[in-house]
């Protein structure tokens, strides 16, 4: 495993590449090596975070059928092709069986898959999997709209691109009446 005084080396590496010197770090950038690794221990925070956790406090749904949408909810993640920020808004639904989740666990369990080193698909992917497997709803859906900054800033330079994704099971995969409710309340603003 890498030590912290390592990846700030790598860093302190990396700038001397970009600036292309062999000598002392600027005043600008002394400093630099360590800030970066500080804020990608909080960047990529996920890593030490467990699903099942997130999801561990569930309440009686008392009979509750319809759906339980947490709506547009910011999040920021890395792209690990270019490492470069995506940043958007997810729509996160479930029809309950049995058992409800609180709805700050839903936005924490974005940001578990989102503060990773990730792809768009597999954020929408996995929060979709990790609420059928740990809350067993009888639907859950997951849809997620982001830019990316490896279009934005570099390759295509596409400003406005908006890449949309989304994963379905249960109702929500096999009833369209229901995944056109769940559309309508996404887009009933």
């Amino acid at each position: 495993m890498t030590s912290r005084e390592e990846a700030i080396l790598a860093v302190e590496k990396l700038l001397r590449y970009i600036e292309n010197e062999n000598k002392e770090l600027r005043e600008g950038v002394f400093d630099t090596p360590e800030r970066v690794i500080s804020s990608y221990d909080e960047i990529f925070s996920g890593y030490s975070e467990d699903p099942s956790n997130v999801l561990d406090s569930t309440f009686n749904a008392e009979g509750f059928e319809g759906i339980v949408l947490l709506d547009g909810v910011e999040f920021h993640s890395t792209c690990e092709h270019h490492l470069q920020p995506f940043s958007g808004r997810a729509h996160i639904a479930y029809i309950p069986d049995k058992k409800i989740v609180g709805i700050s666990k839903l936005a924490r369990l974005l940001d578990l898959h989102a503060k990773r080193l990730q792809n768009q698909e597999r954020i929408t992917t996995s929060i979709c999997n990790d609420i059928d497997e740990i809350l067993s709803p009888k639907g859950c859906a997951v849809i997620i709209e982001a830019k990316h900054g490896c279009m934005r800033c570099r390759g295509v330079m596409k400003q406005n691109a908006v890449m949309k994704t989304s994963s379905m099971k249960g109702q929500f995969n096999d009833n369209s009446l229901i995944r056109d409710e769940l559309f309508k309340l996404i887009n009933d603003k």
